[in-house]
């Protein structure tokens, strides 16, 4: 993203080193539905240069966010300072994923945006789903059970190709205008990650194995693989792996729960950082700002790290006192963010899916 020519921009940064207040933040909160049963935000997207907002909560309900031109915001766009609104097409349809045959308390909720960002990818467990975001209609359904959907990319330059991770650890990759072109295996445990490299012409997934493995993208063959390394040479690491590249299409960051490491296009290690101190609870997502200075972390237990992306240096920790407006939600536990969205346009908004339901837009004081 080229900041000199987003319009509109307003150059804002996150100087405190420790925000535990409300009052050295911008916080916005949208809160669940106080009818509905329950639910966790499990994945946000951000789409239409930052205006629309995207949730996937557990209960496998997709909802479309819109800011748009009023009188406190003429320009529309993604502020803290007035809420977006929750958009549906005149007919009250519902944007639902399947969940036939689909156990909803264990199953990955996966989106990614398609042509244009008129059509949205989803899954919950159950077949995978192209919506119309304009009438929230399905258009076609694929990859029925047994086999559940853990993690969906789109190619970026064949839109009609998809990757989608699997829960019996293969990777399928998928022609909506056919079917299944290659099934890809060398994972051990389910996927958790995937992003494509253009510039290398390479897929990179990850596994709940902690394994990182390179697909060659004109064979769909395996180039490379390794294993993340656990922090202070600690026992083999098991649990979620997600992958993102750096816009410069260099650099690859790798999220653990127990640790952030940036990786180079030959899977070398650059930098790893490991929960202590301030931040000594596990990591539960993360990623890069839009234009790729700063990495987003939420923790659980509900605190938010801003990390320099070029040396994973902390910048900032913004305690859960700072946003989050009740510690202990009704049905117990602690809340904190089960999904990170950095805005595609504002590279200082960033938006945090809560295990209590809720979605927190937050952003640096004005300066």
């Amino acid at each position: 993203m080229d900041v000199s020519k987003t319009p509109d921009f307003v150059m804002k940064t996150w100087k405190s080193a420790d925000i535990v207040d409300t009052g050295h933040i911008r916080a916005l909160h949208i809160p669940p539905d106080p009818e509905a049963s329950p639910t966790k935000v499990l994945r946000l997207l951000y789409a239409n240069k930052g205006r629309h907002l995207l949730t996937l909560s557990s209960n496998a309900i997709l909802k479309l966010w819109k800011w748009g031109p009023s009188e406190k915001n003429p320009r529309g766009r993604p502020t803290t300072s007035v809420p977006p609104l929750l958009w549906q097409p005149e007919e009250g349809i519902l944007m639902k994923n399947d969940t036939t045959k689909a156990n909803l308390g264990e199953a990955a909720g996966c989106i990614a945006l398609h042509k244009k960002e008129r059509y949205i990818i989803s899954s919950s467990g159950g077949k995978v789903s192209l919506f119309d975001t304009n009438t929230f209609k399905v258009i076609t359904t694929f990859m029925a059970p047994p086999r559940s959907t853990t993690f969906i990319t789109v190619h970026p330059q064949n839109k009609n190709i998809i990757a989608i991770g699997m829960e019996d650890s293969s990777i399928q990759i998928y022609d909506i205008k056919s079917k299944v072109r290659k099934v890809l295996t060398g994972h051990q445990k389910k996927i958790t990650g995937l992003t494509f490299l253009q510039s290398m012409n390479v897929l990179v997934s990850s596994g709940a194995d902690a394994q990182l493995c390179v697909w060659s993208t004109g064979n769909w063959e395996k180039k490379k693989s390794r294993y993340i390394r656990p922090p202070s040479n600690g026992s083999a690491l098991v649990g979620d792996t997600m992958v993102q590249f750096h816009y410069n299409q260099t650099h690859l960051l790798v999220v653990h729960e127990s640790q952030l490491t940036i990786y180079d296009g030959n899977l070398e290690c650059l930098h790893l950082w490991s929960p202590k101190e301030t931040l000594s609870s596990a990591i539960s997502s993360a990623v890069y700002s839009s234009d790729g200075l700063m990495v987003y972390a939420g923790f659980r237990d509900g605190a938010i790290g801003i990390f320099e992306a070029e040396s994973l240096r902390l910048r900032c920790r913004i305690a859960p006192s700072a946003y989050v407006t009740s510690s202990v939600p009704s049905g117990g536990g602690i809340v904190y963010p089960m999904d990170v969205a950095a805005n595609p346009w504002y590279p200082n908004l960033i938006t945090v899916g809560m295990s209590d339901g809720a979605v927190h837009v937050l952003e640096p004081l004005e300066d």
